[in-house]
This record gives C-alpha cells, structure tokens and sequence, in this order.
C-alpha cells in the first residue's frame, strides 16, 4: 500500500473510528441501565396475559386475571401462609443440598485421587445417576415412608449427582505440571492436595455446587406433591384441588422468582470467591 493510499485510508476511518469510540463511551455510561433491556419480554408477556383474560380466550376459571394473582399474593402474605411455605420448601432445599453435598464432594474426591476407587466405585455410581429421580420412588417410599425423610432423600440425590461429578472431573483435570510444582517446594501428598491440587479444581467444584442447587430447586415442587401439607408445592396442588387458579399462578411467581434470586446470590458469591465481575 503506498503512502498516498494509506493517508486516503486513515482519512476514511477517521470518523468511524471517531463514531465508535462515541457509541464505545454511551454505552459506559448506560451500564448501570443495561438489565433494562430485559422488561420488554416480561412486559409483553403481561400484556398477552391481560389480552387472554380481558378476551375469554381461556376459561377464567384456568387463567385468573393479573389483579387475582396479586390479591392472593397479598392475601398470602397477610395471613403468613406464603411466608410459611415459602420457608419451609427452603429448609427441605437446604437440608437436601447440604446432605448432597458433603456426600458428593468427598467422594468425587476420592475418585479424582484414587485410581482404585475410581474403577470400584465410578461404575456403580454413574449407574446409579442415570436412574431417573422418580424411579427409585416406589423403593424409597418402602423403605423411608413419605415423611420428611423421603423429601429431603430425593432432594439429597438432585445435588448428589452433579456435586459429585463436577468435583471428580475437576480434580482429574488438574494439570500433571502442578504436582511438579508441589515436588519443587517439597509438598506432601496433604499439602499438594491442599495447597495446589484442590484450589485448581475449585472452580468446577464450584459449577456442580451451582447446577446442584439448581437441580435441587426444580425437584422441590414434585417432591412437595407427595403427601405434603406445606411447602409452595402443596400451595400448587391445594390451589388445583379447590380451582383457585390464582394461588396456583401466585406459589408459581414465587417459585421462580426465589429461584432467581438464588441463582443471583450463587453468582455474587462467585464473584467474590474468584474476584470475577458479575455475570447478567
């Protein structure tokens, strides 16, 4: 290119260049707007909603109107039975995240260190992970009833499986340069699993705990649907029962909505474990 084309070059870019860097700064400065991009999906689906109703095209009897929905919100909380439920369905998720996880961690563990653990008991377990949720039902209601212990058991198992595969895949992928680096500075077995071997494979521990969580929130509604009388399930189900249609959308709302805010609370404890910025 010679010189004469080169300046007929930077002359042309100039002003885009310019414009770019313009749209570069607005849009630095509308950063803190930019989850508002989100509202008009939500937005529209209110509308079709509020058009449904308003048109008949479904039974009011199966789609309440948006004012139904927010009065038996309202209703819900003023009575404590919202709260109540909501609170509940919370302690059986943490109760059977917690006991999946410190199943799950020592054992993905084991089988990320140990080659003889690993063929004994990485066969069997993924076995064991490909049964559907819902087929070891018929046994463990047999053998636990369908008290709390069969809710919390089958939440246990949601968090089990991908707690315990994320940190045994974590662990075997840690590098073999950082067991070099352990002999350098003259680590033991302990301190090389400490201090190198489980700091590296802590961020997909981490993902499992995540998707575990996940996993243990989406069961929670069809755990609560056996022979439960509380919980934002049982909420679901007494509101079919009885045709209250707008408690059935209400138990929805909040289900979603602390789904959301726990997915939102994992994600801002992963910023500050790993000092990432926060994802949307």
């Amino acid at each position: 290119m010679t010189f004469h084309q080169r300046a007929v070059f930077a002359g042309a870019a100039g002003p885009a260049a310019r414009i770019a860097r313009w749209f570069a700064r607005w849009f630095a400065r509308c950063a803190p707007l930019r989850h508002l991009i989100a509202l008009p999906l939500p937005l529209a689906l209110l509308l079709v909603w509020w058009t449904g109703y308003r048109a008949a095209w479904i039974s009011p009897q199966v789609l309440p109107s948006i004012g139904q929905v927010v009065h038996a919100l309202g209703a819900g909380w003023q009575s404590g039975d919202l709260q109540r439920d909501a609170g509940v369905s919370l302690l059986r998720v943490l109760a059977g995240f917690v006991l999946g996880g410190t199943l799950g961690v020592p054992l993905g563990v084991a089988m990320g260190l140990s080659e003889r653990i690993r063929d004994y008991v990485y066969p069997c377990f993924r076995i064991i992970a490909y049964v559907p949720l819902l087929g070891w039902l018929p046994l463990l209601v047999l053998v636990l009833g369908i008290g709390e212990t069969l809710k919390i058991v089958l939440i246990a198992k949601a968090a089990l499986v991908p707690i315990t595969l994320n940190t045994y895949n974590g662990m075997r992928n840690v590098p073999a340069a950082y067991g070099e680096l352990g002999a350098v500075f003259r680590f033991s077995r302990w301190q090389l699993i400490r201090h190198v071997v489980f700091p590296a494979a802590f961020p997909q521990i981490w993902s499992g705990v995540r998707y575990g969580l996940t996993q243990c929130w989406l069961l929670l509604v069809i755990v609560e649907f056996l022979a439960s009388d509380s919980g934002l399930g049982y909420m679901i189900i007494s509101g079919q029962q009885l045709f209250q249609m707008d408690t059935v959308f209400a138990a929805l709302l909040v289900i979603g909505v602390i789904g959301f805010l726990l997915d939102r609370g994992l994600r801002w404890l992963e910023a500050c474990l790993f000092g990432e910025e926060r994802r949307p």
